[in-house]
């Protein structure tokens, strides 16, 4: 594997960035779609309002990770013209600036 050029270590770094950002707002738009209703809404005892919460932030954790990874995953490998996955990238779209199609 050869080295990266800077504006691939820019791509991946712009790539990272926007699978934590948009990871840690679907986590809090999931840990309170959860929560929310169940806390605000209903007279709920102590044990209920700890299971509703713990409920709500294994699922939030979830669709963190969930999220993070399916970003990640789609992000276009080093390797020309080809994701992480190994399958081809439609347009040979794999670093920036590139228009040639060629793998």
């Amino acid at each position: 594997m050869g080295r990266r050029t800077q504006a691939e270590r820019d791509a991946m770094t712009v790539e990272i960035g926007f699978a934590l950002v948009s990871a840690a707002v679907l986590a809090g738009l999931t840990f309170a779609a959860i929560s929310a209703p169940a806390l605000l809404l209903l007279d709920l005892g102590r044990t209920a309002r700890t299971a509703v919460l713990g409920v709500a932030v294994t699922t939030a954790a979830v669709a963190f990770v969930a999220r993070t990874v399916h970003v990640l995953w789609r992000f276009p490998s080093s390797q020309r013209g080809h994701r992480l996955d190994g399958t081809p990238d439609p347009a040979g779209l794999s670093r920036p600036g590139s228009t040639d199609s060629s793998p």
